[in-house]
């Protein structure tokens, strides 16, 4: 079933974090944040919309990177109950797809619940001062591509945050599937 964002509160800072990562290292945000801003998604492996975006979003991040925008990957999602979400298959997943950026294990959830995150994927767009300015969506596409002259959403609000400071005040939220929490 497919889950929205609804609630967005923005100027709140950037929870800190501290993760394992897929290529063997363990990283904060103070090692991930760029220069000019900086992308945390929550995304998982087995969820068909991050299956559908997830070329466009690592081509994308290798844009915003090359901009001096950080970018990381985050998977939240209980993999006792979804094992196709494990640690093991997040690596390949990474490698499958080329990641440029790192790609987080929050195995307690603990990160996801501080970002207030709610589906997979889940775009959080941070200036440079680590403030939140955009909780939209990659770009229009769902399941399915975009229009070929559809705008670069999460490319084009980093970018104008970026510059300005400022998000555009138009911001589609991200849709997908549920995060899988864990049972408390």
């Amino acid at each position: 079933m497919a889950t929205t964002v609804t609630q967005v509160t923005f100027d709140t800072p950037a929870p800190e974090f501290r993760l394992p990562a897929t290529d063997g290292k363990t990283y904060g945000l103070d090692d991930l944040a760029g220069v000019n801003g900086t992308v945390v998604v929550f995304i998982c492996n087995h969820c068909p919309y991050v299956k559908a975006v997830i070329d466009r979003m690592v081509a994308d991040a290798r844009v915003l990177m090359s901009e001096d925008i950080g970018f990381v990957a985050i998977c939240s999602n209980d993999a006792a109950s979804h094992p196709e979400d494990s640690f093991e298959n997040m690596k390949k997943f990474a490698e499958t797809h080329g990641f440029p950026f790192p790609y987080l294990h929050d195995e307690t959830q603990e990160v996801a619940r501080a970002y207030g995150a709610v589906c997979t994927p889940d775009f959080f767009g941070y200036s440079a001062d680590r403030k939140l300015k955009y909780r939209g969506r990659l770009d229009e596409g769902r399941k399915t591509p975009p229009r070929a002259e559809a705008p670069r959403e999460l490319v084009e609000a980093m970018r104008a945050i970026a510059r300005t400071g400022v998000a555009p005040a138009d911001q589609n939220p991200s849709l997908g599937c549920s995060i899988k929490w864990k049972d408390s």
